[in-house]
């Protein structure tokens, strides 16, 4: 019995890392990899996809680890004021909607769907809709 629990669980696995290698961030990872494992295996498939998506979307992050640098210094050139945010700035927080400018990522970072802004000296990428913060450029 746990043989075959451990063949499944392997298999689903495997079935969700295509989606889960295409998941941009730790956050989108997560959701993207728990709907195609739910879809491929129900609630159990969730929580594996769910984890290799996390996985997947944690060691790239949104912007790969050579845009990072260039990102950041992109940032402070353009001397976009920077937003002082009183709560713990983290993956997931979501920024209010007034008081805090929300920018275009330029084309040039390959990165789409999301926003960036400034937020206690650190830039960072929010999804527009949440405002959630995704990825923060340290």
């Amino acid at each position: 019995m746990r043989t075959k629990l451990l063949i499944s669980m392997t298999a689903l696995a495997l079935v969700a890392l295509p989606f889960a290698a295409q998941a941009q961030g730790t956050v989108r990872g997560a959701q993207e990899g728990a709907e195609a494992g739910g879809r491929a295996a129900g609630p159990l498939g969730a929580v594996v996809g769910g984890t290799v998506g996390a996985a997947a979307g944690t060691v790239g992050g949104i912007l790969g680890v050579e845009d990072r640098p260039r990102f950041r210094e992109y940032v402070v050139r353009e001397h976009i004021p920077s937003y002082r945010y009183d709560q713990e700035l983290r993956v997931g927080a979501v920024l209010p909607e007034q008081g805090i400018t929300y920018y275009e990522v330029p084309a040039e970072y390959h990165v789409t769907g999301y926003r960036y802004t400034y937020v206690n000296e650190h830039p960072v990428l929010v999804e527009p809709r949440t405002r959630r913060v995704v990825e923060i450029i340290d």
